[in-house]
C-alpha cells in the first residue's frame, strides 16, 4: 500500500473548492496517469488496476491476472492452482487481482500527482476563460493594450484572460499604445489545446452598433431599430435607421443635443465621421437619404438593370456625392445593396433671347 496521506486528500478539497475542480475526476485522471507511469517502472505487459482512496489517500496497486488452465501469456495469465493460493475461492475464467507495493513508486505517485494537478489547473483555468467569452461573441467588450506583437495586438481583458486584435481587423491609422483601454468587437472564440483563442475588431459594423445602443436610449429601449451599418473603419460609416414612435425623430435622437451623443460614439472610434440615415422602404427614396450629407436632386432607376439607378445631382454637390477616393458613393451602394451612378444636372437659369430664338440664331 503506498501512501498519499490524508493532508493530499484535505489539499486536493481545497484546491477544487477554490479553482471550480471536480476532485473525482482529478483522482480518476490521477489513477490512469499513474497507471501509465508504472508501465513505464515495471515494464512488461501486466495490466495494471490503480485505485486511490477518497478518504485516507491510500493508493493500491493490483496487476490484473485471468485464471486460466494453461498459461498462453505469462504477464495477463495465471494457473488456478497458483491463483487459489492466493485466494481459495478463485475460479477458472475471473480476474485475479494481486496487489504489488512496489519500491520507490511512493515517490514517483507524488510527482504524478503534482503533473496531474498541474495540468488539471490549466485546463480549468483554460475551459473557465472560454466559457466566460463563448457566449460574448457577437458583444462589445473593453480591453487594455497590452503590446503589439508585429502586424496584430495583444489586449488583456482580465488577469487570465488575453485576445489578439489581427491587422485586418485594426482601424488604419489608429494608435495602440500599451496600457490604453478600448472598446472591441468579439469577432471569434475558438477552443485550443493551451487557451481559447479569442479574435476581437475595432472595425466589425457590430462595434458601431454597441456603442450606439450605450450612448442611445432610444435604441436600448427598441423605439428606434438600427437597419443597416456599412463602415470604413476610422473614416466614414452610414447607419440607416427607423423610428417606431412617429413622434420621435430617430436622426435628432441619435445626433443629441449639440451633437453630443453622435460625438461620445465617434470618438470611440478615433473620429469616425458618421451619416445617420433614416432607412425607406422605397429603394429610390433610401438611395436619395443614403448619399447623405450630398444633396440629391432625383434618383431614377435603369429599367433594363437589376438593382442599378443613378443619382443626379447639381455641379456644386458633385464632390459630395462621390465622396474622397468615391467613398461616399461606395458606402450608400453597399448601404442601400444598390448599385448607383452619379450624374450632374446643369443649374436653373433664366431663359435668355438665344434659347427663345434658337431656330433664328440657328439659321443665321
Amino acid at each position: 500500500m503506498i501512501q498519499l496521506g490524508h493532508d493530499f486528500i484535505d489539499a486536493l478539497e481545497d484546491l477544487s473548492e477554490e479553482r471550480g475542480l471536480d476532485v473525482d475526476v482529478i483522482i480518476s485522471t490521477l489513477e490512469s496517469a499513474l497507471s501509465s507511469a508504472y508501465g513505464k517502472y515495471h515494464p512488461g505487459n501486466q495490466e495494471i488496476e490503480i485505485k486511490i482512496n477518497h478518504d485516507t489517500g491510500d493508493i493500491s496497486v493490483s496487476e490484473l491476472r485471468k485464471i486460466v488452465d494453461v498459461i498462453a501469456d505469462k504477464d495477463k495469465e495465471i494457473t488456478i492452482r497458483d491463483a487459489r493460493a492466493i485466494d481459495k475461492n478463485a475460479e477458472l475464467g475471473q480476474t485475479l487481482r494481486i496487489e504489488r507495493n512496489p519500491k520507490d513508486f511512493g515517490r514517483i505517485a507524488a510527482q504524478t500527482a503534482r503533473q496531474v494537478i498541474s495540468q488539471k489547473l490549466r485546463d480549468a483555468e483554460r475551459d473557465l476563460a472560454y466559457g466566460a467569452f463563448a457566449d460574448k461573441v457577437g458583444d462589445m467588450v473593453n480591453g487594455i493594450i497590452y503590446k503589439l506583437d508585429g502586424d496584430q495586438v495583444i489586449v488583456h481583458l482580465n488577469d487570465r484572460t488575453d485576445a489578439i486584435l489581427p491587422k485586418k481587423e485594426k482601424i488604419p491609422g489608429e494608435i495602440y499604445k500599451p496600457g490604453n483601454s478600448m472598446m472591441f468587437y468579439v469577432l471569434e472564440v475558438k477552443h485550443q489545446a493551451r487557451v481559447p483563442k479569442i479574435t476581437l475588431s475595432r472595425t466589425h459594423p457590430g462595434l458601431l452598433k454597441k456603442l450606439m445602443e450605450l450612448e442611445i436610449p432610444e435604441i436600448q429601449q427598441g423605439i428606434i431599430e438600427i437597419k443597416n451599418i456599412v463602415r470604413d473603419g476610422g473614416a466614414r460609416a452610414k447607419v440607416a435607421l427607423v423610428t417606431l414612435d412617429p413622434n420621435v425623430d430617430p436622426v435628432g435622437a441619435c445626433v443629441g443635443n449639440g451633437g453630443i451623443r453622435i460625438k461620445a460614439v465617434s470618438s470611440a472610434l478615433k473620429g469616425e465621421k458618421i451619416d445617420i440615415i433614416v432607412h425607406s422602404a422605397d429603394p429610390l427614396i433610401y438611395i436619395k437619404n443614403a448619399l447623405l450629407p450630398a444633396q440629391i436632386s432625383r434618383v431614377e432607376p435603369i429599367l433594363d438593370q437589376k438593382n442599378e439607378a443613378t443619382a443626379y445631382v447639381y455641379p456644386d454637390q458633385l464632390s459630395l456625392a462621390i465622396g474622397k477616393a468615391g467613398q461616399n458613393v461606395r458606402l450608400a451602394a453597399k448601404l442601400t445593396g444598390w448599385k448607383i451612378n452619379i450624374s450632374t444636372l446643369e443649374p436653373d437659369r433664366m431663359p435668355t433671347l438665344k434659347d427663345i430664338f434658337h431656330d433664328v440664331f440657328n439659321d443665321k
